[in-house]
């Protein structure tokens, strides 16, 4: 049977590692998961309940395609707690995760052929999503200098480009533009005609100032979020974009055809959700504590030189001095100390050899166990 050309997209590699920890698992082995960017907590406690009582009162259905107008209003409302930013409730468009909000927002702006410029390293789904809808991911190398973030000159230097898309904080490095850099690149976009997608779904987790939002610079901008991350829902798949008012009819008419709508149920659980602040900064302090005993902890299992991580849940180490084959070393680590970590050449296809990724969404007794293996596994390494 003949097969088109649009799914000859790379693996996401971090699926695979996580593939290879279960099957080791299934055998009886211990694994400490480092690789997945899951929190290690369930949906908050509200959400489960408001859901329960939901599944008891009726059948759920489909909804409009936007999503519940609860649900709506009420994410409005986080960016007037959040961000100091009123938002009018018709501009929120429910998705189902913030996977299915970037596949709308490229068809909402971009023709077959067109040229969207994006940061290496980053998430891999990007340039994949981008390449499986005929579009081209114009993959620009960013610098620890810069923070590994897009910069004005970097993005200037990329050659003509249709749309520009931002993750911070980003993944897999955690680090964050603040407003002058955001205004700035958001500037250079409008200057040179690019459309500007925000990726915003690590917003909420940060270490010290918090993450700014696109809307706080302009309204001309799709911002994409999730309650996968900040809120502990994962495989709840449901997230939200928030768009320019005339943009909100198109990507209605997307969403009716592609998905219907988002998950009803995922749609109660996450409208409770929002209003559990004080369980979420709960977590926000866990990872707090998990990023600490890491950074101060890493370089004793061999890993010294790490990205400065200003928010989400990763660390992203240079592993130069050890490897040039980051897929061989993620192998030998799960093989040898049980540890799973995920490859840089998930996150940049150029450099990542170099590099590997370290999640601490997990549990602080499997962070605390993961490093005492990984520091052991360094200490036989230079014994051998």
């Amino acid at each position: 049977m003949r097969s088109s050309s649009r799914g000859d997209v790379d693996a996401f590699i971090v699926m695979d590692v996580l593939s290879a920890a279960e099957a080791a698992e299934a055998t009886g082995r211990d694994i400490i998961h480092m690789e997945i960017g899951q929190p290690g907590s369930a949906a908050p406690a509200a959400a489960r309940a408001a859901l329960a009582r939901a599944m008891e009162q009726g059948a759920l259905g489909y909804t409009q395609a936007l999503g519940l107008p609860a649900l709506r209003a009420r994410i409005a409302r986080l960016y007037g707690n959040w961000y100091d930013q009123d938002i009018a409730p018709g501009r929120v468009v429910v998705t189902a995760g913030s996977s299915a909000g970037f596949q709308l927002a490229f068809l909402s702006l971009f023709d077959a052929g067109a040229r969207v410029a994006i940061g290496d390293p980053g998430y891999p789904s990007y340039r994949n999503i981008l390449k499986a809808l005929s579009l081209a991911p114009v993959r620009v190398a960013t610098s620890a200098a810069d923070r590994f973030q897009l910069t004005p000159d970097t993005l200037r230097g990329a050659g003509p480009v249709d749309g520009v898309l931002v993750g911070s904080p980003g993944n897999p490095t955690g680090t964050m533009l603040d407003k002058p850099a955001l205004g700035a690149l958001m500037g250079t976009a409008e200057d040179i005609g690019a459309a500007f997608i925000s990726d915003e779904i690590y917003h909420g987790i940060s270490y010290g100032p918090r993450a700014v939002s696109a809307l706080e610079v302009s309204d001309q901008a799709y911002v994409i979020n999730s309650f996968s991350k900040y809120f502990c829902m994962t495989g709840w798949r449901i997230g939200w974009m928030v768009v320019p008012e005339e943009h909100v009819r198109r990507l209605e008419r997307l969403a009716q055809n592609l998905f219907i709508c988002a998950p009803h149920a995922s749609q109660i659980a996450a409208l409770a959700a929002l209003d559990c602040t004080e369980e979420m900064q709960g977590h926000i302090e866990t990872y707090a504590a998990s990023r600490a005993l890491l950074l101060e902890g890493l370089p004793k299992a061999g890993f010294p030189s790490i990205a400065p991580p200003d928010g989400a849940f990763y660390l992203y180490a240079d592993v130069a001095h050890l490897t040039d084959d980051s897929r061989v070393l993620a192998a030998e680590l799960l093989q040898d100390a049980g540890v799973a970590v995920t490859p840089g050449l998930d996150f940049d296809p150029d450099r990542g050899h170099r590099t590997l990724r370290f999640s601490y969404a997990g549990t602080p007794g499997a962070m605390a166990e993961g490093l005492a293996r990984l520091q052991a596994w360094y200490q036989r390494r230079g014994a051998a």
